[in-house]
């Protein structure tokens, strides 16, 4: 095992990883909240600010997955949806299976310019969710409650409120609204079935409303939906903690565009075409199961230099007094100040396991499990 290779599965460096993105994501929340004023002259000025800073956090995230780990994550389409890439306002639904799924989703927004403006339909419970939803918040991320009665004037005043959104963004829907497990999945298919609908072996059945509702609410601002179908090489099963280890990871990605005009505009032709674009999507999952790759051309698109450039910049600025403060409470030889301070240092650790688990998928939510029961 080389130098490096250890380096990279040691708890002291994943605490000094987690101490540089909670504490540069406070800074980022706190710059946030000082822009607010920016809004009442130039509502555009705030969202330009906004995105540059959400990109300096979430592009952190992103240098674990190309940087840290080295995990590739190829493309299979072809080179005119490609040369399209952060030139337009999309929908792109993302297929839920694995722990790091939103990571690949988020490494192609970096690579094509639109991770700082990239948006989601989340829920609600992640508004109070330190760094992620206060960030998300300031973005004018759309949070949902999963109950359409209470969320109906929330996410549709939010869609609106995008519609002049002034830089190009990717709008990433779960179409399956909780992550693949086979407890959810059984449940789902019996529904299929309940409901007429073909099984699906790879996914679940997705929910149309929220995609219906997008594509009304942004039609004319939205001029495509990229279906993309995540799998990975070999059956591997990447998670965040295997990331933070610096274990590699092959990532394939197949991208399909729709022009929106192909989209109908009446909702329940709109979600009929949903549920025949999961289909297509599941036997895409099944013809990589049996060949081990999918069909389009190869594109491996070039990692940019900005999440090292930015992250460097977070080291050297929190780094440097932390290093200092150290050797300080060491110095003093005070029984009382070091241990207080190797308690905030199990804390952090606390936290910074905290925040990892929020991607198990063993401690993934029950909705699934719940809703899918009630529509039977």
């Amino acid at each position: 095992m080389s130098a490096i290779t250890y380096l990279k599965t040691h708890f002291i460096v994943h605490l000094l990883l987690g101490f540089v993105f909670v504490v540069s994501g406070l800074c980022i929340n706190f710059i946030q909240l000082c822009t607010l004023p920016v809004w009442l002259f130039s509502k555009q000025l705030y969202r330009h600010l906004n995105c540059c800073l959400a990109y300096s956090l979430w592009s952190q995230l992103v240098l674990l997955l190309e940087w840290w780990s080295g995990t590739e994550c190829t493309l299979f389409t072809d080179q005119a949806t490609v040369d399209r890439f952060g030139k337009e306002h999309v929908i792109v639904i993302l297929n839920h299976n694995y722990e790091i799924d939103f990571l690949c989703g988020w490494t192609m927004c970096e690579r094509y310019g639109v991770l700082g403006s990239s948006k989601v339909l989340a829920k609600h419970e992640l508004l109070y969710v330190p760094l992620i939803g206060w960030t998300w918040y300031f973005l004018e991320i759309v949070f949902c409650k999963r109950r359409w009665d209470e969320d109906r004037d929330t996410v549709t005043n939010g869609l609106q409120a995008l519609r002049d959104y002034p830089e190009y963004m990717w709008f990433l829907l779960y179409c399956e609204g909780t992550r693949f497990t086979e407890k959810k999945h059984r449940i789902s298919m019996e529904v299929a079935e309940s409901k007429g609908l073909p099984k699906l072996k790879h996914h679940l059945l997705p929910r149309t409303k929220g995609f219906t509702t997008t594509v009304e609410y942004l039609r004319g601002t939205i001029t495509a939906v990229y279906d993309v179908t995540l799998n990975f090489r070999d059956q591997e099963t990447p998670t965040l903690l295997g990331i933070l280890h610096g274990k590699q990871y092959h990532a394939d990605m197949c991208v399909r565009r729709f022009s929106v005009d192909e989209i109908p505009e009446d909702e329940k032709e709109c979600a009929a075409w949903l549920h025949k674009l999961y289909q297509e999507k599941d036997a895409l999952q099944e013809q990589y199961a049996k060949e081990g790759t999918f069909p389009g051309q190869r594109i491996l698109p070039r990692r940019r230099p900005w999440p090292f450039l930015n992250w460097l910049f977070w080291v050297i600025l929190l780094l440097t007094p932390l290093f200092s403060f150290m050797l300080g409470v060491f110095a003093s030889g005070s029984p009382i100040l070091i241990c207080s301070f190797l308690l905030f240092v199990g804390a952090a650790s606390f936290c910074v396991r905290r925040l990892i688990g929020v991607t198990e998928i063993g401690k993934g939510s029950s909705y699934g499990n719940q809703e899918f029961k009630k529509r039977m």
